[in-house]
């Protein structure tokens, strides 16, 4: 079954049911007023007969006569209203109507109204205690020995206790009984009820109306986060579904979209990552080739005795050299996996930063004279590092190397110094520079700033400043880059003190 057709059940369900409990609750509601009503409005015509019609002797304290005219003329008066009654004196005997009892037109056999009072409600009218009593037979038949059992004549009795008071003096002289036709009652309340079953039948197919507009608005809003599910399913990760952050479904929408987002991210992610992957594997095949190629050559030299013997000892170095590219071109891949995943354990120790960066200059020279570039060293006498010390020199080295790729015939200026818990060590080139995009992306695997470099003599693989990223972050470092595009770049790494509490290297 779908979702609209439970969702239009559910509501109609809970609405019908509200409807009909409250409808029962009302006729029961109404049928008791119905029926106390009727019980006082008896009370009233009761009062009225004992007030304007009875007599009372005050001497003996007894009822001694009726104003006839009153009673007649209230009594055809009352039975136009299908009310009748009788009153008995202080023994229980019917004193009016006189004789056996009345005869009611229009009843079956002229059944006559003879009510009939207990001996335990006697008792309470005697203690000045009004009875009602609910539906029975007060009819019998002209034989008085069976009642007359037509449904339409059952009949609600009130009785009236009847007390003379004189002064102080209050005295017990009999009773009314005054009575009126259930069917009345069952009338008035048939019609209530047809007119609940109307209400209530409109108000199921209102009910019906309403559960299919509250089914379909909630269904509607559920189907726009499956459309764009499929869309999203296809491919489509720019599609975004409307929140007004009301309820719950609103806090999925949310959800929903922060999902595609994060999709959306992540493909374009995989997207650079698998181009920066195409790129890397051309680049290696190609760096790998031209070695693989040459010693090659110089292995097929060899054996055919191709290569003079003077020559021999400089082939045998140029295959050692390429040999060491293609195992620093594979180290270097391994090294970023392990540094990457944790698996490199740092060994830090206390030693002279200062040192280490005039051993790096002093290598690093050659390479820079090749570029045209020279070094300008800035460093204290003596500058303390916490870090390991491998890494470190790895980190710099990957650095000032960079520098001297990207610039050609300028100054490369190298700044070491201290700040209360930290090393800091400042390279500034004044070459190419880069791009905020390109900034922003140099810590990527595969990443090269300058593709029109990526066979250069040393930008070999583009891991290199990803294998310093991972290393000085592994140390609770930093690395902050400024760069303009045509003017050159800073990196400026920080080697913080583990715990500033290690001991600064003395003289």
């Amino acid at each position: 079954m779908k979702l609209i057709y439970q969702q239009m059940l559910a509501f109609f369900a809970v609405i019908i049911t509200v409807i009909v409990v409250l409808g029962f609750s009302f006729i029961r509601t109404t049928r008791t007023m119905l029926y106390q009503n009727s019980w006082q409005q008896l009370q009233q015509y009761a009062a009225s007969i004992e007030k304007e019609a009875i007599r009372y002797n005050t001497k003996t304290n007894q009822v001694v006569g009726f104003n006839q005219q009153f009673l007649n003329d209230g009594t055809v008066i009352l039975r136009d209203q299908h009310i009748h009654f009788s009153v008995y004196d202080a023994n229980k005997k019917l004193v009016y109507p006189s004789g056996m009892g009345t005869t009611m037109s229009g009843t079956p056999g002229g059944s006559i109204y003879d009510p009939k009072i207990s001996a335990k409600d006697w008792k309470k009218l005697k203690r000045n205690k009004i009875i009602t009593q609910s539906p029975h037979v007060t009819f019998r038949t002209r034989n008085r020995d069976q009642p007359v059992n037509t449904p339409s004549l059952r009949t609600i009795d009130v009785l009236v206790p009847l007390f003379y008071k004189n002064g102080a003096t209050k005295k017990f002289v009999g009773a009314i009984s005054i009575g009126s036709f259930e069917q009345t009652l069952q009338a008035n309340e048939q019609q209530i009820e047809k007119n609940l079953f109307i209400a209530l039948l409109v108000s199921g197919i209102a009910a019906l109306l309403l559960s299919y507009i509250l089914a379909r608005y909630s269904v509607r809003r559920i189907n726009r986060l499956r459309y764009a599910t499929h869309s999203v399913a296809n491919g489509d990760f720019d599609i975004q579904v409307d929140s007004n952050h009301k309820d719950e479904i609103d806090d999925l929408a949310d959800d929903f979209n922060g999902m595609v987002n994060s999709l959306r991210t992540s493909n374009e992610e995989i997207k650079r990552q698998e181009k920066r992957r195409r790129e890397f594997m051309a680049d290696a095949a190609h760096e790998m080739r031209t070695p693989l190629t040459t010693i090659n050559g110089i292995l097929e030299g060899l054996a055919y005795d191709a290569i003079p013997e003077e020559d021999k000892g400089h082939s045998i170095e140029l295959m050692q050299n390429e040999t060491k590219r293609l195992i620093r071109l594979v180290n270097e891949n391994l090294d970023y996996e392990k540094i990457r995943t944790g698996q490199i354990a740092l060994n830090k120790t206390n030693f002279d930063g200062a040192e280490v960066l005039h051993n790096l200059v002093e290598q690093l020279t050659k390479k820079a004279a090749a570029a045209d570039d020279e070094f300008k060293l800035t460093v204290p006498e003596k500058l303390p590092v916490w870090a390991d010390y491998d890494r470190f020199v790895q980190v710099l080295f990957n650095i000032m190397q960079n520098a001297i790729q990207f610039s050609q015939a300028n100054v490369i200026e190298v700044t070491g110094s201290r700040t209360d818990h930290a090393t800091v060590v400042a390279i500034q080139d004044h070459g190419i520079g880069m791009t905020p995009d390109q900034v922003k992306n140099i810590w990527e695997r595969y990443y090269k700033a300058d593709p029109s470099r990526k066979n250069t003599k040393y930008g070999e693989s583009g891991l290199g400043l990803a294998i310093s990223h991972q290393l000085v972050q592994q140390h609770g470092g930093s690395i902050k880059v400024d760069s303009v595009e045509n003017e050159g770049t800073c990196f400026t790494v920080t080697f913080p003190d583990e715990g500033f509490d290690k001991p600064i290297i003395d003289d």
